[in-house]
């Protein structure tokens, strides 16, 4: 397959691109800015400048491929804003560059618990944001898979995760969440679910598979 993945540069995609490459898959690395291209092609992909805030349309940039995935965010420190620009209205014109690419797989990077808003002003507007997107993408008629980690960690993999449609909360390594991105991309039958993620006692194409 030819996969894009817009947030290309973000400490998820970054893991990921590595593993798609070793699949077998060809990568377009969606970035905001040019200074991060050689590391995004170190990691696996073709860089491909899509500032996806300043952009109206995106469909050009992410091109004729066969899937996509979402996986860019405001990122702490950010304000309010651009938790509605990028992690709401990033992925919505995702949505509608696929649909007008004739793209229908589209893999999204959520979170956990988005519909229970709590914390700040700023983490509120950042669950609400993920929440919106999460609706149009399951109200897109795309062929979808949302995958809503729990808290991110840099610890190393395990290869073992717990899956499911209302987990209770928990962390996961970053390179485990990326290695279920590539798992469910090789899974057709992944389309139409949401799932909760987190660390657990099952091996990851097994955990997937029983959760179908």
């Amino acid at each position: 397959m030819k996969i894009a993945v817009l947030g290309a540069h973000g400490q998820i995609a970054m893991l990921l691109h590595s593993i798609l490459k070793s699949n077998g898959h060809d990568v377009i690395g969606l970035i905001r800015n040019p200074d991060h291209s050689d590391e995004v092609e170190r990691a696996g992909a073709e860089p491909v400048i899509c500032d996806v805030e300043a952009q109206d349309d995106i469909s050009e940039a992410v091109g004729n491929v066969d899937a996509v995935v979402f996986a860019a965010g405001a990122g702490p420190g950010s304000g309010a804003g651009r938790k509605w620009t990028v992690d709401r209205d990033g992925a919505i014109k995702l949505i509608d560059a696929a649909r007008k690419n004739g793209i229908s797989r589209y893999v999204m990077i959520s979170a956990m618990k988005v519909e229970e808003p709590r914390g700040n002003e700023v983490f509120q507007a950042y669950q609400k944001a993920k929440s919106e997107a999460d609706k149009a993408l399951r109200e897109s008629g795309l062929d979808w898979t949302i995958l809503r980690p729990g808290r991110l960690t840099d610890n190393l993999p395990t290869g073992r995760i717990a899956l499911g449609p209302d987990l209770e909360s928990g962390e996961i390594p970053r390179s485990d969440v990326a290695a279920v991105v590539a798992e469910v991309l090789e899974i057709p039958g992944t389309a139409g679910h949401q799932w909760d993620l987190t660390s657990g006692d099952t091996l990851i194409d097994t955990a997937i598979r029983q959760a179908l």
